[in-house]
């Protein structure tokens, strides 16, 4: 009993640092200037401040942001679906040469730190002319690791009689990543698109990097530039507009989160 109440405080006090700074930020929207500047700081506001939403939405453009995000994340998608999703198939299902130096040679790349390969894509991206345009977010997709290696090993359940009574009946290959494969990725598919949603949407640092001006900025960059290193907007207004922002992530998760656990564990990479 007393392993189960200290476990159960430990979590307890997880679950409050993990939903005070969103609580904050959303009760901190409702305020008045006075309010959010005062000190001690209180939690829950006087009034309900309606309008600041009303103002912090009319202060920057946040369909374009928004229309952007959501551009990058369907590129990024589809990149996954059928660049990598074929990667993937190959390795399992056909008979590649040396596939299994391949497999080990994608595995050992997730050792590698991301910053490591920050400035070599963006030297890449900047000689093939692809700086300020959306392929400088769909062609790294493209190379994926991690996002290949977790549908290869979906695929790897699946068995592979269908497949060759699918080549006995005259079946393509293609015909059987398009028909077979990816009507039963469903699973994986829906996790990967949610993981790569949480990504476009909250990446600030690589748009800043390859993305010149507003009407290309996606949201977590524009929320950078314009709301949190700006010194002449209203408090309040700002933790209005973070509030808003961060609503659509919760939304989806709360929605789709079976797939995520289930996903993962249909989907997890073996050795």
């Amino acid at each position: 009993m007393v392993v189960l109440a200290i476990m159960s405080l430990v979590i307890l006090f997880m679950v409050f640092t993990m939903l005070y700074p969103i609580g904050v930020t959303f009760m901190n929207s409702l305020k008045t200037v006075v309010e959010v500047n005062s000190f001690p700081p209180k939690f829950l506001p006087q009034g309900l401040e309606w309008q600041n939403f009303k103002e912090g939405w009319h202060y920057m453009d946040i369909p374009m942001f928004m229309k952007n995000t959501l551009i990058i994340f369907g590129g990024n998608v589809l990149v996954t679906v059928f660049v990598l999703g074929l990667a993937a198939f190959t390795l399992s299902k056909l008979n590649l040469p040396h596939r299994k130096l391949i497999y080990f040679f994608f595995l050992m790349t997730l050792f590698i730190p991301p910053s490591t390969y920050i400035v070599p894509n963006f030297v890449n991206l900047k000689d093939l002319g692809l700086l300020n345009s959306f392929w400088a977010f769909w062609l790294p997709a493209g190379a994926s690791a991690f996002n290949m290696l977790l549908l290869k090993s979906f695929f790897d359940d699946i068995n592979d009689e269908i497949f060759e009574a699918s080549r006995i009946d005259g079946a393509s290959n293609w015909y059987g990543f398009t028909r077979i494969a990816l009507p039963l990725s469903i699973p994986i598919v829906a996790t990967l698109s949610i993981f790569i949603f949480s990504a476009a949407w909250n990446d600030w640092f690589w748009p800043s990097l390859v993305m010149h001006g507003d009407p290309k900025y996606p949201l977590a960059t524009a929320i950078y530039k314009k709301v949190i290193q700006a010194t002449g907007l209203k408090q309040n207004i700002k933790f209005a507009i973070l509030a808003m922002v961060s609503l659509p992530p919760i939304v989806v998760f709360l929605v789709f989160q079976k797939f995520i656990l289930r996903g993962l564990h249909l989907g997890g990479v073996k050795g």
